[in-house]
């Protein structure tokens, strides 16, 4: 698993129509192997009590941020000397392409970009976004697109990984449920 901190920004949250998927966005993101997550732009109270329910519950250091405008943690991100890779279906096929591989070369830092509507065009741009990446290049849910992108970055590691401080714990079974 490459050692270096991913996390999620999530543009465009519309707080009456999107607060199930975003929330799904950030649960998947803590999931597969990101450390923290960004509602920029806004701000949804409902959203961040899950998300730190679950990883109260669940375990992991997952941080939670949510409010700043998309630009600043974009600038400090970079700034600080990490990536950003905007996920997009006009981008570099992460299937037929080797942008996967120059992403992990790198060995820095990612913010991965995730819209929720049509997203400014700046993010297309080289100002904002190091990669677009496009999982497929069809119309599909930004999640799965994140959970594919995540898991064939930290190649598939994360799926195994296990959340320190988890105050329950699923016991994978053949048959049945098993939580401790």
């Amino acid at each position: 698993m490459p050692d270096v901190k991913v996390v999620v920004l999530r543009w465009g949250h519309r707080p009456q129509r999107d607060v199930r998927l975003t929330s799904h966005v950030a649960l998947a993101s803590r999931a597969l192997g990101a450390g923290g997550f960004v509602l920029s732009d806004a701000v949804d109270e409902k959203i961040k009590q899950t998300v730190e329910k679950v990883s109260a519950t669940w375990g992991g250091d997952f941080s939670f941020e949510m409010g700043t405008k998309w630009q600043h943690t974009v600038r400090d991100w970079r700034g600080r000397g990490g990536v950003v890779v905007h996920l997009t279906v006009y981008g570099e096929n992460i299937q037929t392409s080797d942008v996967m591989q120059r992403i992990r070369d790198l060995g820095k830092d990612v913010l991965v970009l995730v819209g929720s509507q049509k997203v400014p065009r700046e993010f297309y741009s080289p100002e904002v976004s190091d990669f677009n990446v496009a999982v497929g290049n069809q119309p599909h849910s930004e999640c799965a697109a994140l959970a594919i992108f995540l898991d064939r970055f930290f190649l598939g590691e994360a799926l195994g990984k296990p959340f320190e401080n988890a105050k329950m714990k699923v016991i994978p079974q053949e048959h049945g449920k098993k939580v401790v």
